[in-house]
């Protein structure tokens, strides 16, 4: 179902929202949290797209934010969608015009489903400190993506700068299957880590985090190499025992190599950002080891292969 709603106010939209609960049996009832989106026109699609998919595991009301021509008068336009195979819950895409724009807080929130976690995810649209946002601070959970930033570097630093908890970045959910891969190889090998490196294309902020994290963790520096990419190419670990190294040249196939054992073949796709978001959504809890990798970055060494 769809409802068009044209130079209208947040108490017009809400009345079609019940009235839409109604006509589609309740599809508010069971929604586990809101989703507020940050993007622009031209992102819009793709953010509403992935929010719908990640519903289906998290069933939410979908509240995208559309800022659009600023030097106009304010003007509040709304489109509402619900069923049709979409997310369980409900989706409004809000277009605010001129000063409103800068109001957004305002109209979100008696859009609100009561007493429901809130999310707030900035897609295409990166704030320095996300916690001092309006729509940041009515959020328990806060997601930004860094490698959509002109510079990810840059974007990391400032991210770092102003972090606090509660906040993410899908630059840290891209490394979970590596994080995984690599802890699990951990387990079974006994070797200390002497050093490391991870090999990934320029500009890429999943790698600068994942090296940070292993530098943590395994008290050992890890350099930053470059290499044609797609995403992470390899990440190698030199210990005691010799090198462990996991290599990943398409984007999908992994193969991890270790002392005095046959290579072995493991799956290591890229993921699409509906299942990146999913993930987040999965938890409204601070990820501390998130900000423990965010904070040493900046440290990190480059290098270039």
């Amino acid at each position: 179902m769809l409802t068009d709603l044209t130079d209208t106010t947040t108490a017009d939209i809400r009345a079609a929202l019940m009235r839409t609960r109604d006509q589609m049996g309740g599809p508010a009832t069971g929604m586990v949290l809101n989703l507020i989106i940050m993007t622009d026109e031209s992102g819009q699609h793709d953010a509403v797209r992935a929010a719908s998919q990640a519903g289906r595991e998290h069933p939410c009301r979908v509240l995208a934010v559309i800022a659009r021509e600023a030097r106009v008068p304010s003007r509040l336009d709304a489109e509402i969608r619900s069923g049709d195979g979409m997310t369980p819950g409900q989706t409004v895409l809000l277009r605010l015009y001129g000063p409103m724009s800068d109001h957004a807080d305002s109209v979100i929130m008696p859009l609100l489903v009561p007493d429901t976690p809130v999310v707030t995810w900035w897609h295409g649209l990166l704030p320095a400190m996300p916690s001092s946002q309006p729509l940041g601070q009515l959020a328990q959970r806060r997601i930004t993506d860094a490698a959509r930033a002109r510079s990810p570097a840059d974007a990391l630093a400032a991210l770092a700068a102003g972090y606090r908890p509660g906040d993410t970045d899908l630059s840290w959910t891209r490394a979970t299957p590596w994080r995984s891969l690599l802890a699990a190889t951990m387990d079974t090998e006994p070797g200390e880590v002497l050093s490391g490196l991870v090999s990934a294309e320029a500009e890429n902020p999943t790698a600068d985090l994942l090296a940070a994290w292993l530098s943590n963790r395994l008290q050992a520096p890890f350099l930053r190499e470059t290499s044609g990419g797609p995403g992470i190419t390899e990440v190698r670990l030199s210990t005691t025992d010799g090198d462990i190294a996991i290599s990943r040249p398409d984007g999908r196939v992994a193969t991890l190599s270790r002392p005095g054992q046959p290579d072995r073949h493991v799956a290591l796709q890229r993921r699409e950002i509906a299942e990146l978001l999913a993930e987040e959504l999965r938890r409204l809890d601070p990820d501390d080891i998130y900000g423990e990798s965010l904070a040493a970055v900046p440290g990190l060494e480059a290098v270039s292969a």
